[in-house]
Formats: C-alpha cells, structure tokens, sequence
C-alpha cells in the first residue's frame, strides 16, 4: 500500500509541474490572431497608445471596463485594448467561445437595473418604472411604481419586492417575485360623489429577462395584484407588461 501511494504522489507531482502548452494560454489568454493589438494607457480613445502587440503574441485578459480589455503580455506589460480589436482576435483565432463568454462578464457581473415598460392593467393602458439590486446571484431586491389611466378612473402603486432567479447566468431567464406596497385609485372628477381608495398591496410576478446586447435586457412579466381595501375585503388585479432595462 505505501509503494502505491508513493506511485500516486509522483504522478501527481508531474502533473502538477507540467506546463501548459504554448498554444493553449491559460486562464482568460488569447493569442493575438490580427495583425497588431493596440495597448492605451487608459480604457479610452483619449489614451495614448504606448504599445503594439504584434501577431501571435499571447495577451491575458485581466479586467473589463465598458468597451475596454486591461490585457497583460508575455513580457509583462499592461494596457487597455478596444473591444474591437480583442473581439476581433477571439473570432479569428476560434475562440470566441473559449474564454467562457468573457464579452458577457458585465452581464454576468450586473448588480443594478433600471428600466420601464408599458402594458395593460385589467384592460387599461399601465405604464410602469423599476429598479432592482442583485443581493446575490439568483435573488434580488426591486422597487417599483406604476400609473394606470382607465376610462373612469386613474390608479398609482408602488411596491418592494424580492425576486428569485434560478438561472440569472442565461441570456433567457425566468424569475419569480413577491412584494408589498400600496395601492391608489382616483376617480375622474367628472364622476358624481366619487371618493379616492387607498390601500395596502400584495403583488406576485412571474416573468421572463433577455439580455439583448451589450448592457441592455428585455423583460416580459404578469403580475397578480391584490388590494387590501379593508380587513374583510379584497380586489384583484392583472397585469401583463414589456419592458427594456439597462443594468450597470
């Protein structure tokens, strides 16, 4: 038994101190595949560019910032590089795919969203508004204000909600959400006698986030509402909305 582990713990070691293979860089490498990559002195077109990156040299990709790649030589020196370029020397070089999608590190590392929608609420135009905060990869927290103008009357809301988003690392992904908040209607001054609700709200969604391109998604949701109008009575109403949202 201790001639066989002994065996095992060389193998091991081997391993371990086998290098990777020249033209498969590790981690977030590429190889430059273009004829030159332009390195600036900062992630923007205002920065000089202080180095060039010649053809088949190896670059790691360390960091992202907006349109801009911080990228590391073999001889160590670190510039900015435009996503242009880095765009271009992945495709050509097939390995687009390769760096576990590194063009969607943004969209995989969003932590707030903003956005509007438009839709209808029990039949009447609804235009509503929305900001949510990741508090961990699949749960979020969201605030939300809504305007329904109806025939008879106009209604506002707003509500706190948590989500939950098993698959928050897809380009489609669905999610659920339960909130709290409140709830008001005002009837149109034409209306005789008329008199203004209020009350608390209780919402649960389910809906569907598509991240489109860059630092834009698409949301479709439908939404029950329930208004509290006192303790022995409640109303019910539904929603269905689509949306943009831009996430930063």
């Amino acid at each position: 038994m201790s001639r066989q582990l002994t065996c095992l713990s060389l193998i091991v070691a081997l391993l371990a101190t086998t290098p990777c293979s020249a033209d498969e860089p590790a981690g977030n490498g590429l190889r430059v595949s273009t004829p030159y990559l332009d390195l600036h002195t900062g992630p923007g077109r205002g920065f000089p560019v202080f180095h060039v990156v010649e053809k088949a040299q190896a670059v790691t990709i360390e960091e992202r910032r907006t349109d801009w790649f911080r990228v590391r030589t073999e001889s160590g020196i670190v510039g900015w590089a435009p996503r242009a370029q880095v765009q271009a020397a992945l495709a050509q070089a097939g390995q687009r795919l390769g760096l576990r999608d590194v063009l969607l590190d943004d969209y995989l590392a969003r932590r707030v969203e903003a956005g509007g929608a438009w839709g209808r609420f029990k039949g009447d135009p609804m235009l509503k508004l929305w900001l949510h905060a990741r508090l961990a990869d699949t749960v979020g927290a969201e605030l939300t204000v809504g305007q329904v103008q109806g025939a008879y009357s106009g209604t506002d809301y707003w509500a706190m909600s948590l989500s939950l988003e098993p698959w928050s690392d897809r380009r489609l992904s669905p999610y659920l959400s339960v909130g709290l908040g409140r709830f008001g209607n005002t009837p149109n001054t034409s209306l005789v006698d008329a008199i203004p609700a209020h009350a608390k709200l209780g919402l649960a969604s389910v809906g569907l986030r598509w991240y489109v391109a860059e630092r834009f998604v698409l949301r479709l949701d439908g939404t029950l509402h329930t208004a509290f109008v006192s303790d022995r009575r409640s109303t019910e109403y539904r929603s269905v909305t689509a949306g943009l949202g831009f996430f930063f």
